[in-house]
């Protein structure tokens, strides 16, 4: 569950980010936006196909963490922001917590039919797993076993299918 500390840091962050145009209002435009879905879909299947032939689970975390980052920029991207290069991957996650997780809340209450606390537990646990797989891929490579990566890796690739799984229904 996200803490009321991280939603108020977010949306504390948001305000300076567009004060300094880390993230800012955008016109539409199709191949930016083509461009994301291209690299999340393809980003995805990378993982996926990395994990079954068991090649590098350092690598199945840190492409399972890109199919998620393209696809949450995507959903910026449809809604009118664009997120800049500097810092571009803690702008993202706060980003999707000031302007994505209520359209995800109500979309998890219409499409489960499920009470509100819940779909608002789901909600932040969906953006909790953006922020876990954010650190993790930046503090993988000290783990020290093969069994802890391997685990890792398999956790990082489900959470990135979850949250693509969510994020593609606002992208519709």
């Amino acid at each position: 569950m996200l803490s009321n500390e991280r939603i108020n840091e977010a949306k504390a962050n948001i305000t300076r980010y567009l004060d300094e145009r880390l993230i800012a209002k955008q016109a539409f435009n199709k191949i930016v936006y083509d461009t994301y879905v291209r690299n999340y879909k393809e980003s995805l299947e990378l993982a996926e196909n990395t994990f079954t032939n068991k090649m590098s689970n350092l690598w199945v975390i840190v492409i399972s963490y890109y199919s998620m980052f393209y696809i949450a920029n995507a959903v910026l991207y449809k809604l009118g922001y664009k997120v800049g290069s500097k810092i571009a991957h803690k702008v993202t996650a706060d980003a999707l917590i000031v302007y994505i997780k209520n359209k995800l809340t109500s979309n998890l209450l219409e499409d489960y039919e499920i009470a509100n606390e819940e779909a608002m537990a789901i909600s932040d646990n969906i953006m909790q797993n953006f922020d876990l797989e954010r650190l993790k891929r930046s503090k993988f490579q000290y783990e020290t076993t093969e069994e802890i990566k391997q685990g890792k890796a398999e956790t990082s690739l489900n959470r990135a299918k979850e949250f693509i799984a969510e994020m593609e229904k606002l992208l519709r």
